[in-house]
């Protein structure tokens, strides 16, 4: 059963993997990846960026912990972003917004998590 998002934000997430799925310059390469919170995970990934928005999968497993994978960072403004994770039901689960990190811009943030792509 799928849950009910807002419609707004619903469109956000699938304009948002529309865009990295159609890009010819959104081609994943590896990096490093840290997400702690609910879905902790230190390692390797692919990273897909299209502009300053970007997703991240985990290299050498089906998904982050808890079954999400990928885990989308859209930019909706300068240094604040909308972040979401697909889980394995196919369930785009939203979790929240995140500010750039002024100590690491590698680093997207909020008080439930923290994702780092290096």
């Amino acid at each position: 059963m799928m849950r009910k998002l807002g419609s707004d934000y619903l469109i956000l997430g699938i304009s948002f993997l529309a865009i990295i799925a159609a890009s010819g310059s959104a081609m994943a390469r590896p990096a490093r990846c840290v997400i702690t919170g609910s879905v902790p995970y230190k390692g390797k990934c692919d990273f897909m960026n299209s502009g300053a928005s970007f997703s991240i999968a985990p290299i050498g497993r089906n998904s982050f912990p808890g079954g999400i994978n990928p885990v989308s960072v859209a930019v909706v403004s300068p240094g604040i972003a909308e972040v979401r994770g697909l889980t394995r039901e196919g369930i785009n689960s939203r979790w929240g917004e995140a500010r750039r990190s002024k100590r690491d811009p590698a680093c997207w943030e909020s008080s439930d998590f923290r994702i780092c792509v290096y």
